[in-house]
């Protein structure tokens, strides 16, 4: 997949407007009862409505022209009662569609998460975290006019529509006719609206999209924006971009609006043609007072469902693009996943091989990150790898985790291929601390938990004292309860390290992972690290990733990586002596530090 910008709008895959309305239906599924019960107190409160017309014809025809008091005040309070009942069967249903609606919107969003929280490295890679975000908050809430509208107003409005339709002939037939001259024009102007209105709100949702990108990007980079005085530039950027969502959103509403007239044009139009017609018809003696006014007011029934069907189908087209963008990503299938013969994998040993590994992130052959590579590392053994910056160390423990598949060769760990075996049991029994340190906000206690959920405090408190965090945290106003912020900004980079560390000390894992552990920390600092994990390194098998190369002259291997492939391996005097890459790399190391003092 190619990858997103920022500034770049995103295309969805399109559907046609009746897959979407069938797969959104789905959704009413586990509420049924509920939308049953929602449909017979509208099925109620539309044969309300229905009545009331009737029963004002009955009211005028047999009871104000006849004089009949007594009758009169009796059919108004049955028209009192049945409105009473109508009015709180709309109130019932309003609170349980509304009710059905919001736990709907909940399944779609914990659906979509969940979801994204299965698909691999490759698909955040190419993506802005923020355009990510547009779709679990921003669209599915779209989603909640759409469900609403689908059961208050399509079904009810439609059964009236019908209903009105076939009184409105019985009453009179020639008027019937008049009513409607004008409804083929209202369905063309909708048809021709929607062919229009779809693309313009798909591209407001994409430039909406693309600024919950940049905004979140720029929050996240503010100290750099700040460091270097770029707020300006930022402003005008971030000013660009909501003109350009404002002016996708007036595009996109412009047309959208011209639903409305036309609906009321053809209704207002409607009416003029029926009252001429009834004034013809009056005068002629062939209609009565009573029954004109009963179908004045179905007239007014017949055009209102036309409206909210209008109004519905408008509420269709401009959430169209939202659930477009929601399917885009919950079709896109995980391409690290178990299959259907993937085995839990037994307690592991700590023997991984590589047997001709060839990698790279785009599936381009042009960009190989990793050429051909094998190696052998024995149980309980320390593997350091090293080399220039690319060379592809970070790759080959991220192959190990299987965060990404190879294109070619085998990643055997106890002779089990990673692609056999199922996700959570390879990956719950590796502790691996990325480059990228990243805490949640939480407490202190909370993220190094992280490593293992059910650990008690005993044993957070001993994996902290283990990597010399325990000290530092206890300074803190409340110690291990010391909430963090976002990525853990109260802290130095060095104590989040360490805490870092910590949880994946915690996880005991059977295979370690450290990209660039030691990095931040002071060499006192580094120092005490390494003598309190030199335990914890024994009988199990471990990769460093280090570009400080006197932090891993103890390790039992060294691999030497360069242009995705191992040049040389052996132990730190092993290496030293061949004076290779290894040799020039420690050197110069050396020399820089010795010309800095």
């Amino acid at each position: 997949m190619a990858k997103n910008m920022i500034n770049e709008d995103e295309v969805a895959r399109a559907h046609s407007n009746g897959t979407l309305i069938l797969r959104l239906l789905t959704y009413l599924n586990p509420f049924k009862l509920k939308v049953f019960v929602v449909l017979v107190l509208l099925i109620l409160v539309m044969s309300i409505g229905l009545v009331n017309p009737l029963l004002l014809e009955i009211i005028i025809d047999k009871y104000i022209v006849k004089k009949d008091v007594n009758g009169l005040f009796v059919m108004a309070a049955a028209m009192i009662v049945l409105n009473l009942i109508s009015w709180f069967a709309s109130r019932h249903r309003i609170l349980l569609m509304a009710s059905v609606t919001n736990r709907i919107l909940l399944n779609i969003r914990q659906e979509l998460y969940t979801h994204i929280q299965k698909l691999s490295f490759n698909f955040f890679d190419n993506r802005p975290v923020g355009k990510v975000l547009a779709r679990v908050i921003w669209d599915v809430n779209s989603l909640q006019a759409l469900f609403e509208s689908s059961v208050t107003t399509l079904i009810p409005e439609f059964l009236t529509f019908i209903s009105v339709a076939i009184i409105m002939f019985l009453l009179n037939f020639k008027l019937a006719l008049a009513s409607m001259a004008t409804l083929p024009f209202v369905i063309l102007t909708l048809a021709g609206i929607e062919i229009f209105a779809h693309s313009k709100w798909q591209t407001y949702r994409n430039k909406r999209s693309n600024l919950n990108a940049f905004t979140h990007e720029d929050l996240s980079g503010i100290r750099v924006i700040q460091a270097f005085g770029a707020e300006e530039e930022k402003s005008r950027q971030f000013k660009d971009m909501v003109k350009e969502m404002m002016d996708a959103f007036m595009k996109a509403v412009i047309l959208s609006d011209f639903f409305w007239p036309s609906v009321e044009f053809c209704w207002g139009l409607g009416n003029i043609v029926v009252f001429w017609f009834s004034y013809t018809l009056i005068n002629n003696g062939t209609l009565s007072i009573g029954k004109m006014v009963a179908f004045t007011l179905y007239l007014s029934m017949f055009w209102r469902p036309v409206m909210n069907i209008s109004n519905f189908y408008n509420t269709l087209i401009t959430n169209f693009s939202a659930a477009e963008r929601i399917f885009e990503i919950l079709d896109i299938p995980p391409i690290i996943a178990d299959d259907s013969n993937s085995e839990v994998m037994p307690l592991i040993e700590g023997c991984v091989e590589f047997k001709n590994i060839t990698f790279s992130y785009d599936d381009d052959p042009s960009t190989k990150i990793l050429n051909n590579v094998s190696f052998t590392v024995n149980k309980g053994e320390t593997i350091a790898l090293v080399g220039p910056t690319g060379a592809g160390k970070t790759t080959i423990v991220n192959l190990i985790s299987r965060f990404y598949d190879t294109q070619e060769g085998e990643i055997l760990i106890d002779g089990k291929n990673v692609k056999d075996v199922e996700l959570d049991s390879l990956r719950s029994q590796m502790g691996i601390m990325l480059q990228d340190t990243f805490l949640f906000s939480a407490t202190i206690r909370e993220n190094i938990r992280y490593g293992k959920l059910n650990a008690t405090d005993d044993e957070v408190e001993r994996a902290a004292l283990a990597v010399n965090a325990h000290g530092f945290i206890l300074k803190l106003e409340k110690g291990y309860d010391t909430q963090v912020n976002e990525r853990g900004s109260r802290l130095s980079v060095g104590q989040r390290q360490l805490i870092s560390f910590a949880r994946a000390l915690l996880a005991d894992p059977r295979i370690l992972i450290l990209d660039e552990a030691t990095s931040n920390i002071d060499t006192f600092t580094e120092r005490l690290v390494q003598e309190g994990i030199k335990k914890l390194l024994q009988n199990r098998t471990s990769f460093v990733i280090a570009h400080r190369l006197s932090t891993i002259r103890d390790c039992q291997k060294i691999m030497v990586i360069d242009n995705g492939e191992i040049v040389e391996a052996g132990s730190h005097p092993e290496l030293m002596a061949l004076k290779g890459l290894y040799y020039d790399l420690y050197m110069s190391q050396y020399k820089f530090l010795n010309e800095g003092a």
